[in-house]
């Protein structure tokens, strides 16, 4: 289930057509929660309206991302700051719909500036000037020997000059409970898996940042530890494509249910999912915004 401070995907417009069905961290995740959500997110592709939270979570990712554009000197709390409104603007543009989060009357300038302790908050665990990233947002697609496809972005990628990879990943709330270090610690060796199979190297570091508590976890993963996740990964899509092939994706309620917005849809509230629209099949069309933010 996404939490409330999960950054959101921007759709695309028009978008018609379907991808090569893939495996990411989050519906993984919901796979694991519930099936039936998996299926609504996966197959439906049913909407959800974005909290407020996930929404500013968004927009600072694309501060930090924009800011990593400048030159090093230049990375400055000043200038992170002075990237919040247009950035708000640049996606407010793409995605006018987000307008709808706002009460009437609400002015979204005092929600926005909410955002300005996220920001502190990164820089007060590192300093930008002294890193290079070897990427931001970077999608990493690759096929397991299995023949699942994982896909996800990364939201920092560094590189040292010795080649020692780390993988970075900001979050914008607190550090979480056990359960919710579980869930974090199973994305990033998502991503640790898919850099070892596309560039033949171990991360040498996963590295969680919290800006909100400023707060920031590091864990190092070995080769034997990727190779039973691997296993997982590969167990949990058997279990996807068996339940893909029949529609049978039964719900599971849990306390995780009071954050879903189909409960609507969901029989364990007394609703009727929609019909089943078949699995989807792999589809050539271009990579959209909505594939991206898995």
């Amino acid at each position: 289930m996404a939490t409330d401070t999960e950054p959101i995907p921007v759709p695309a417009a028009g978008r018609t057509s379907r991808r090569r069905p893939a495996l990411s961290p989050s519906r993984a995740g919901d796979f694991k929660q519930c099936p039936l959500l998996y299926r609504f997110r996966a197959v439906d592709r049913l909407p959800e309206t974005p909290t407020k939270a996930q929404v500013r979570g968004t927009v600072v990712h694309a501060v930090l991302e924009r800011l990593y554009g400048l030159p090093a000197a230049e990375r400055l709390p000043d200038a992170a700051h002075g990237l919040l409104e247009p950035t708000w603007t640049d996606l407010l543009a793409a995605e006018p719909g987000l307008a709808a989060i706002f009460e009437e009357g609400e002015d979204p300038a005092d929600w926005l500036a909410t955002a300005n302790g996220l920001i502190d908050g990164y820089f007060a665990l590192e300093d930008p000037r002294r890193l290079q990233p070897d990427a931001c947002e970077l999608l990493v697609e690759t096929e397991l020997p299995s023949g699942v496809l994982l896909r996800g972005y990364i939201d920092r990628l560094d590189v040292a000059p010795t080649g020692e990879i780390r993988v970075v990943d900001y979050k914008t709330g607190t550090a979480p409970r056990e359960i919710g270090e579980a869930k974090a610690l199973f994305q990033m060796k998502f991503y640790a898996l898919a850099i070892w199979r596309l560039r033949g190297e171990v991360p040498r570091q996963l590295r969680l940042m919290y800006l909100s508590d400023r707060q920031s976890l590091a864990y190092t993963p070995d080769e034997a530890e990727l190779a039973r996740f691997e296993r997982t990964l590969d167990a949990i899509w058997t279990a996807i494509l068996r339940a893909g092939k029949t529609g049978d994706f039964r719900p599971n309620k849990s306390k995780l249910c009071g954050w879903c917005s189909h409960q609507a849809l969901c029989p364990e509230f007394g609703g009727t999912p929609p019909p089943y629209p078949g699995w989807p099949e792999p589809d050539p069309g271009e990579e959209s915004a909505l594939d991206r933010a898995d």
